[in-house]
């Protein structure tokens, strides 16, 4: 698990990713088929002599070559706005996490939750345990309950910052003054990394984020000591 997750990007953990992945390969099919035809009939052209050195026009292949374009992009730009209105569209929040960028760290603030609030730093090296990830691991995770819709509240106290995580196909703008909403649902347990987007400064590389997902009654007990 360790070396997989150091090697490659992890899988998709929520629904909008998965449909981004579909997306990702409904797009490259489309690419594929048209390198196919035109590596073809470039192939064609050059192998063959049927040279017409007196036509001057073809109205049929100019109709045929303005049509086909168009219905492609068709293809590909329904799913494309389809996937932007998911992406966009925030429905019934189980409950907010406000997410605040500093330099070089991130805060986390649970809405519903009295007095629940922490900041997350990098570990440093010289800290760090055998089974953390250089780079990658937190002082303190963010833990969200499993199969919940959860709204996110971005914005940043300095500069520009940007909350990522790929598996989970979210990334966010942080910007001083301004408040940034998307919502994400975590279809499955386990432990989901990230880093800030933006280049932000001296430290850029060095603000993470770590994502712990957990069922319903573990969010529970763990918000429940928080707020003790």
């Amino acid at each position: 698990m360790a070396t997989w997750a150091n090697m490659n990007l992890q899988d998709s953990a929520s629904p909008i990713m998965e449909q981004l992945i579909f997306f990702h390969d409904h797009a490259l099919m489309i690419m594929l088929m048209i390198l196919i035809v035109v590596a073809y009939m470039m192939t064609t052209m050059m192998s063959n002599k049927l040279v017409n050195r007196f036509m001057l026009e073809g109205q049929m292949i100019e109709v045929a070559w303005t049509i086909a374009p168009a219905v492609i992009l068709i293809f590909i730009a329904i799913p494309s706005l389809r996937l932007l209105y998911l992406m966009d569209e925030i429905q019934s929040p189980s409950m907010t996490l406000k997410i605040i960028g500093h330099q070089w760290y991130w805060s986390y603030e649970y809405s519903d939750f009295n007095k629940v609030e922490f900041d997350s730093y990098m570990i440093p090296q010289e800290e760090m345990n055998p089974y953390n990830f250089r780079l990658l691991d937190t002082d303190n995770r963010t833990t969200l309950p499993m199969n919940s819709t959860i709204r996110l509240i971005v914005t940043a106290a300095d500069v520009l910052h940007s909350w990522t995580i790929p598996s989970l196909g979210v990334k966010i703008d942080a910007t001083p003054g301004r408040l940034n909403q998307a919502s994400i649902m975590i279809n499955r347990p386990g432990l989901f990394y990230g880093q800030c987007s933006e280049i932000c400064g001296a430290n850029h590389s060095f603000m993470p984020i770590v994502i712990e997902s957990v069922s319903t009654n573990s969010f529970i007990n763990w918000i429940t000591k928080m707020a003790e």
